[in-house]
């Protein structure tokens, strides 16, 4: 069947992944990566399927209605798979007018655009879908059990998924109540509001899912796992907020890539899905984890990098546990996870380890300079 699908914040690190997968997966499609390409959009990312014939990418804003809607009706696109949003819990508590305007109004001009072009169509909604992604963080924050008392997965050796119901018995399901504490998870809940709404005012077939914490490679390094990564490399200091004992549930990016074209082709409209990668870690023991396996792939003396970690001041409004239920996909669409964190993590720093190349030019900034300037003179 032959599709025409806008790709959000594609160049993206998610975003980047679930191109890839469109574009190499189904080259009947038309796939449009629309990307404002603000400091953490990295067309190097896609370098490898750039010349793709079934690719293309539009340097646009989503909240240039205009621009969207002009493209949407060129293009004739009969989906959306919304991934574009400012995304870290620390700038939004430094600049949160910046997170409503993406997260919040760039929805609302997507869905607008859309709602608009497709009405205008014979078939209307037939063959149309928009999905939304969104955050488990808009649910708030779960109870934690005494985290002194729980051992490490890492030091009992035990699977992620052995150790996933450790951290307490409660775990966000699509029905648990929305309770936001950050700007940016604030932001991110209204704009499923939204998208939840246009469905139930005008009939949009709409999906929205919430995921946990993505990790993989691609991932800007302001993000815990890439930054940690090459300050081990480079033996610089190891920021842990407060005690380090904030409970997370990490979730491989390819796996979610896979989860998102599950649910764009099967997922029922107007339905809430939650990914998760049933990985429960503190963040302590993730930071170990990452010690332990680049030392151990430099050749380093084991723990050669603990006297690396640096506890500071706890992040406001720092939620203590996330913890998804994933258990309705898996039920009804047949997605589970591919990778327990003990194999992604691996994964992941030997990338990163790599490619230090792509790492050097994301964080001296020369990505930005290169590709803008190949843009401009396409």
């Amino acid at each position: 069947m032959k599709r025409s699908i806008i790709i959000t914040g594609g160049a993206g690190f998610i975003g980047s992944h679930v191109v890839r997968l469109f574009v190499n997966k189904y080259p009947e499609y038309d796939i449009i990566n629309v990307d404002k390409l603000t400091y953490a959009g990295n067309l190097a990312n896609l370098k490898d399927i750039e010349d793709k014939p079934n690719y293309s990418f539009v340097k646009a804003d989503i909240c240039d209605f205009d621009t969207i809607y002009a493209l949407m009706q060129e293009r004739k696109v009969d989906g959306i798979i919304h991934l574009a949003a400012e995304s870290h819990v620390d700038r939004s508590i430094k600049d949160p007018f910046t997170f409503a305007k993406t997260n919040v109004m760039g929805t609302l001009s997507m869905l607008q655009a859309a709602k608009l072009y497709w009405e205008s169509l014979p078939e209307k909604w037939e063959g149309k879908r928009f999905y939304h992604i969104s955050t488990d963080e808009v649910y708030g924050a779960l109870e934690l059990t005494d985290p002194d008392g729980i051992e490490s997965p890492f030091t009992t050796k035990a699977s992620s998924a052995q150790h996933h119901q450790a951290y307490g018995s409660e775990f966000f399901l699509e029905t648990t109540k929305y309770n936001p504490h950050s700007p940016y998870s604030a932001a991110k809940a209204s704009s499923d509001h939204f998208v939840r709404a246009f469905h139930d005012t005008y009939g949009m077939p709409t999906i929205v899912t919430n995921c946990s914490n993505n990790y993989g490679p691609y991932q800007f390094p302001e993000k815990l796992i890439p930054l940690f990564i090459n300050n081990i490399r480079h033996r610089k200091p190891l920021p842990v907020y407060g005690t380090g004992d904030n409970v997370r549930d990490w979730l491989f990016v390819e796996d979610h890539a896979r989860a998102i074209d599950t649910i764009f082709h099967n997922g029922k409209v107007a339905e809430t899905y939650n990914i998760g990668g049933f990985n429960e870690w503190k963040n302590i023991d993730i930071i170990k984890v990452l010690i332990s396996t680049v030392d151990r792939l430099l050749g380093r003396p084991e723990g050669a990098d603990l006297d690396l970690i640096t506890y500071v001041t706890d992040r406001a409004g720092h939620d203590k546990r996330y913890a998804i239920d994933s258990r309705k996909l898996q039920r009804e669409l047949g997605w589970e996870p591919s990778l327990q964190f003990e194999e992604g993590i691996e994964k992941t720093v030997k990338w990163y380890l790599d490619n230090q190349e792509w790492m050097d030019n994301v964080t001296s900034g020369d990505y930005l300079k290169y590709y803008e300037e190949m843009y401009n003179n396409r």
